[in-house]
């Protein structure tokens, strides 16, 4: 499939939609005493595409699987749920096995628990079609094919017989699709199904999703925490917060004048890729857990426009039109439209100090060359090497005091590996590492030691790093242990190194349990600060973060950069979160880099087509500007670092060597190309033999 501009289709200005498909009224779920659903009601037409956003726990997933009937026995279900007129909730199981599938499917998050994978793809296809048409095998196996062309999955006889592990995220994702067309439904239900994808995949997802309802005429509905998704996706966006929707809207009007504090608050606390740098406008405080909170508004604790009323009476989805809100002062904000910053307190960030011109300062981490493979072993109990596979095979780095250098790249490109390279103090297998001008080959254990204290590492999953059996002082002060600070010291540092990050010193009692997603990646940042270390790597410090969580971290890291002078490498997949952050960036593409520079000019005038791609694929918040936007697909997967190529190792995926003709084509596949500067005096190269090539 060769890679080709996509202009997403212009809007409907006038949607034909009529009665409703689905109809939701006053959905309720509870799991025991605490709600997690509390009356919400939906409706949904004929090719329309709903969106739901809402951080984690706001009832998202929850109401979309209730929808379904695919919550456990555990779960009481209230409400109405009707389909064409039809009473879903209490129908017995039978009755629902025929509706899913051939009515409504899903498609869920992770296609890899989904999956059956003892099972064959095409077994597990032809299985879906067989249920509800008469198919003798050959005629479902024949389909199933055909489903798995329609979504893009190349070779698509040969993929029948692959088993689930076989295939990368993003074509489980599209078989998955596949499985929930099958049937042609009425409905498509979508649960976050590019949340654990690259970029590039989420947008091949995102367009298979386009061409399995254009296909099939069906109603979609999307589930996501990325705004950006939803603006480039939706029709109408339902806006969900502590089990009820809050607001909903035609997608244009929600994101051009929000009339809930909590929209609004989620729109400006999102980075966006457009944007300039400065503070991010975070909403205060944490969602309340299901069945906490009293009578009133549940949003009023974190609102800053909350007034006595908003603490009485819990306010109704109202308004004019198509646009409904459970505000009190809805009316106010459709009135005022206010920017985010003008409702919600603004964080003061101290202003850098002037670090002069960069080739002045000194050097924090110097890589060249950078080279590491491992052995691809086969067999079960004796072992035995068949290959190389070339993790990191030439990647450059160099970052200065008081810098931050954001380094991006797809699964696979060997972000990961680099790290584990540089936190090893070693020597490596080939290249050259330097760190605070020591070269890491010549280091004795003695001297690793010390150099370690000025190397930290914040990593991506907060719960997983930090101890679960030691209180939240133990754990910032184990840093301080490791190199033999008294432990008078140490116990003394603790508190300020706490209210440094944004939490109380009397936290240092409580367990990682006790605190929020945020607050724990807030200790993680403590611990890693205890030491007062040059560089600081941050391995996907806010992936697993609500946006609006997100917020608040992300302003922590500049106001701690601008503070004690720190250097950052932030290793991210969130190139919006780059943009906002780094001031320059380095991309990686099957262990190499491929263009490196300032933030400013790389993403305004990016010269490798990769780099092109990635910004490309990455959504705005804007559902305007994301229409008027044209995309690059990229086809397939990252090729296998098993392999190493002869020529440019992107050339199979390249939209620029595509276009070219068979004499240009003949340096791309011989000679691999070598970074080379945009021009004199820019801090700017890209490893690309056709760098202005569109």
């Amino acid at each position: 499939m060769t890679p080709a501009p996509v202009t997403p289709a212009p809007p409907l200005t006038e949607p034909p939609f009529t009665e409703p498909l689905l109809a939701v009224r006053d959905l309720r779920v509870d799991f025991g005493p605490a709600p997690a659903v509390r009356g919400v009601d939906l409706e949904l037409h004929r090719g329309e595409t709903l969106g739901i956003v809402g951080e984690s726990g706001s009832g998202k997933s929850v109401t979309a699987l209730a929808v379904l009937g695919l919550l456990p026995g555990t779960a009481r279900i209230g409400g109405s749920v009707r389909l064409e007129g039809r009473e879903l909730v209490g129908l017995p199981g039978r009755e629902l096995a025929r509706i899913h599938g051939r009515k409504v499917a899903m498609v869920f998050q992770d296609p890899l628990s989904a999956f059956t994978p003892v099972y064959r793809i095409g077994d597990q296809i032809a299985e879906a079609l067989r249920i509800h048409q008469p198919l003798d095998r050959a005629a479902a196996r024949g389909r199933a094919a055909e489903l798995l062309d329609l979504v893009g999955i190349p070779a698509p006889g040969r993929a029948l017989d692959s088993f689930p592990h076989e295939f990368s995220g993003g074509m489980r994702q599209r078989a998955m699709i596949a499985m929930a067309i099958a049937n042609d439904p009425d409905i498509l239900l979508a649960d976050e199904p590019t949340t654990a994808l690259d970029v590039t995949i989420q947008a091949q997802v995102l367009e298979v999703l386009r061409t399995a309802q254009r296909e099939t005429g069906a109603a979609l509905v999307l589930v996501s925490h990325d705004l950006g998704v939803i603006a480039g996706m939706a029709d109408r966006v339902a806006v969900m917060y502590a089990g009820r929707v809050v607001e909903t809207a035609p997608v244009d009007d929600l994101f051009a004048r929000p009339r809930h504090p909590y929209t609004l608050g989620l729109i400006g606390a999102a980075p966006r890729l457009d944007g300039r740098g400065g503070p991010l406008v975070p909403i205060p405080g944490n969602p309340p857990a299901p069945g906490e909170g009293g009578p009133g508004c549940p949003f009023a604790p974190r609102c800053p426009l909350a007034e006595g009323r908003c603490r009485t009476a819990e306010p109704p989805l109202a308004g004019a039109g198509a646009h409904l809100a459970a505000c009190v002062r809805a009316d106010e904000l459709a009135e005022r439209g206010p920017a985010p910053s003008e409702v919600y307190p603004v964080p003061e960030l101290p202003a850098p100090a002037d670090p002069g011109p960069r080739e002045g300062r000194a050097q924090v981490l110097a890589v060249t060359g950078l080279t590491k493979t491992f052995p691809q072993l086969k067999g079960a109990v004796f072992k035995r090497k068949v290959g190389e596979v070339y993790a990191v095979d030439g990647v450059d780095l160099d970052i200065r005091r008081g810098e931050t250098l954001g380094l991006v790249g797809e699964s696979g490109s060997g972000k990961s590996t680099t790290l584990y390279e540089l936190l090893r103090l070693a020597a490596p297998q080939a290249g050259r590492i330097e760190l605070l001008g020591q070269d890491t080959a010549r280091l004795d254990p003695a001297a690793a030691h010390r150099l370690r204290g000025r190397l930290q590492i914040v990593f991506q999953d907060p719960m997983a790093s930090l101890d679960p059996r030691m209180p939240v002082g133990d754990i910032v002060a184990e840093p301080l242990h490791a190199q033999a600070v008294p432990r008078e010291e140490a116990a003394r540092r603790v508190p300020a190194l706490l209210r440094q990050v944004g939490l109380e010193a009397a936290h240092a009692d409580r367990y990682p349990h006790q605190f929020s997603g945020g607050q724990r990646q807030r200790i993680s940042i403590a611990r890693a600060l205890a030491v007062r270390p040059d560089l600081l790597v941050l391995d996907e410090p806010v992936s697993a973060l609500d946006v609006s969580i997100q917020a608040g971290v992300l302003n922590l890291l500049q106001r701690l950069k601008a503070e004690l002078g720190l250097a950052y490498l932030f290793v991210s997949h969130d190139l919006s979160v780059i943009r906002h952050l780094a001031d320059r960036v380095s991309v990686m593409y099957l262990g190499r880099t491929v263009e490196t520079g300032a933030v400013a000019e790389v993403f305004e005038r990016p010269r490798h087509p990769y780099t092109r791609a990635l910004l490309s694929a990455v959504p705005l918040p804007d559902p305007a500007a994301e229409r008027a936007r044209t995309k690059v697909l990229l086809a397939g997967d990252p090729p296998s670092p098993t392999v190493r190529r002869q020529g440019c190792r992107f050339r199979a995926r390249c939209p620029v060597y595509a276009a070219l003709d068979a004499g240009r084509r003949t340096r791309c596949e011989q000679e691999e190309p070598q970074a080379a500067e945009a021009a004199p005096g820019v801090d700017h190269t890209a490893a690309c033999h056709h760098p202005e090539g569109r």
